[in-house]
């Protein structure tokens, strides 16, 4: 049986955001990723934090590689970050990296002392509006 010389290279954080051109940039359609395992510090315990992110993104000529953006994602794990400083960080960082028409974040962090929190943060591009959506049903 051969075997392959070369070893796969282990993931590592990064905080670039890698991108691929949007397959149909004359369209609005959403993009949707949801990101289970979403960890930071409190910057006050050094407790650590968990959330479940979800993306939602229209995109504009620029998509964002999913890989990338796990290994991104992976690089908040040891460093701390108040809930809101952190979202509006990836929010921005993601729409520095895709200039999107729409971008969503919402960030829905576990119970933390009998609190839930959820943060929201939102990017439209200027100019840009949400076409009309028409019922089908």
């Amino acid at each position: 049986m051969p075997v392959n010389p070369q070893k796969p290279k282990p993931a590592r954080p990064v905080r670039g955001l890698e991108t691929f051109a949007n397959p149909n940039p004359a369209r609005d359609y959403t993009i949707r990723i949801r990101v289970p395992e979403f960890s930071c510090l409190c910057p006050k315990t050094g407790q650590p934090d968990f959330a479940t992110l979800h993306f939602e993104y229209i995109p504009e000529n620029l998509c964002i590689e999913l890989k990338s953006l796990k290994n991104y994602i992976w690089s908040y794990r040891n460093e701390g970050a108040f809930h809101e400083t952190v979202t509006n960080q990836i929010l921005d960082d993601c729409v520095a990296a895709i200039d999107p028409r729409y971008m969503c974040l919402t960030a829905d962090f576990n119970v933390r002392g009998g609190i839930y929190t959820t943060v929201v943060a939102e990017h439209k591009k200027p100019g840009w509006q949400a076409p009309m959506r028409i019922a089908t049903s």
